[in-house]
C-alpha cells in the first residue's frame, strides 16, 4: 500500500513538471553519448596530434600535425582511394540489386511470399558475421564451388580472363578484388534491401493511381514519383554500406591480395606498429568522407522526406 502511495506521488510530481521529466528519461542516455560516444571521438581526435618519435619509437604527447601530414604520402593516398572505390562499387551495385527487390516486397508480395522474402534477407543476418566471410572465401577458392561451376560450363577460360584483367584480377576469386567486391555486396546487401522497402511502404497508392489517370507512362511514374520519394531510404541504406564498407577489416584481410584499406591500414599501425598517433589519424578520414557524403545527401533534399 506504501509503495502504491509512493509511486503516485512520483508520478503526480512528474506529471506536474514535464520539463523534469524529459529531462529524466533522456538525461542518462544523453550523458553517455555525450561522455562515452562523444568523449571516445574527441579522444581520438586528440591522440591524431600526437606523433611517435622516429627514435625511441614512444608516443610525443605534443600537439603537432606530423600524423595528419603522413596521410599524404601516396601509399596513405592510395589506401584510403582504395577503399572508397570499393565502398562506392559496393553501394552502387548494393542500391541496384536492392530496389528491383525491394519494390517487389513492398508493392506485390503478399502473404506467404512476403514472409518467405523477408526471412530471405533477414536469415544471413542470424548466423556469424565470421562464418559468412569464411564460407565464402571456401566458395571463391579454385578448389571451390563457384570455380567449379565455371568449369562445368565450360566458362573456365572466361573466368581466367577476368582475373587476369590488372585491378581486379588475382590468382583466384577468394584472393582478387573481385571476390572482396561480391562478400561486401553480399554482406550488405539487407543494410540495402530493408531501409528502401521501409521507404516503399511509405508511398501512397492513390498517387500512382493519380499518375496514370494524367496519363503518365510507367517509366514516368517510376523516375517523377517512386523514386524520389523512395531516395530516402536508398540513402539510408547506402549510409549502412558505404560507411560499414569504409571501416571493415575483416573482409580485405580474409579475402582479396595483400593490398591494404583503411581499416587493415589503422589496425596494422595501432597494433602491429604500435603508431595509435597516425591510426587516429587514419580513423578521421572515413569521418570525413562520410561527413561530405551526408553534407551532399542533405543539399539533395534526400532527407526531407525522412
Amino acid at each position: 500500500m506504501e509503495a502504491r502511495r509512493v509511486g503516485s506521488r512520483l508520478s503526480t510530481f512528474f506529471f506536474r513538471r514535464p520539463g523534469l521529466a524529459l529531462a529524466v528519461l533522456l538525461g542518462p542516455p544523453l550523458l553517455w553519448l555525450g561522455v562515452i560516444y562523444l568523449g571516445s571521438l574527441a579522444a581520438l581526435l586528440v591522440q591524431g596530434f600526437f606523433h611517435v618519435d622516429d627514435y625511441t619509437g614512444q608516443v610525443v604527447r605534443t600537439l603537432s600535425l606530423r600524423s595528419y601530414a603522413q596521410l599524404l604520402l601516396p601509399a596513405n593516398r592510395d589506401i584510403f582511394l582504395r577503399t572508397t572505390a570499393m565502398a562506392v562499387a559496393v553501394t552502387v551495385a548494393a542500391a541496384l540489386l536492392a530496389f528491383p527487390l525491394a519494390y517487389f516486397m513492398a508493392r506485390y508480395a503478399r502473404g506467404r511470399t512476403r514472409a518467405v522474402l523477408y526471412l530471405g534477407v533477414i536469415l544471413p543476418l542470424w548466423s556469424s558475421y565470421i562464418v559468412r566471410v569464411y564460407s565464402w572465401k571456401l566458395i571463391l577458392a579454385r578448389e571451390g564451388i563457384l570455380n567449379w561451376l565455371f568449369q562445368r560450363l565450360g566458362a573456365g577460360g572466361l573466368l581466367e580472363a577476368v582475373l587476369g584483367l590488372p585491378v581486379i584480377g588475382g590468382p583466384s576469386l577468394s584472393f582478387s578484388a573481385l571476390g572482396m567486391f561480391l562478400v561486401f555486396l553480399y554482406i550488405w546487401l539487407p543494410y540495402m534491401i530493408l531501409p528502401i522497402v521501409s521507404a516503399l511502404e511509405r508511398v501512397p497508392r492513390s498517387l500512382l493511381e493519380a499518375s496514370a489517370d494524367l496519363g503518365a507512362r510507367p517509366a514516368v511514374t517510376f523516375r517523377r514519383v517512386i523514386l524520389p520519394l523512395a531516395l530516402p531510404g536508398v540513402v539510408a541504406g547506402s549510409i549502412f554500406t558505404f560507411s560499414l564498407t569504409l571501416g571493415d577489416f575483416i573482409i580485405p584481410g580474409t579475402i582479396g591480395n595483400s593490398s591494404l584499406f583503411i581499416g587493415q591500414a589503422v589496425l596494422r599501425q595501432q597494433g602491429t606498429a604500435g603508431n595509435v598517433p597516425l591510426a587516429a589519424a587514419m580513423t578521421v578520414v572515413p569521418m570525413l568522407i562520410m561527413g561530405a557524403y551526408l553534407w551532399g545527401a542533405r543539399r539533395l533534399g534526400a532527407f526531407d522526406a525522412l
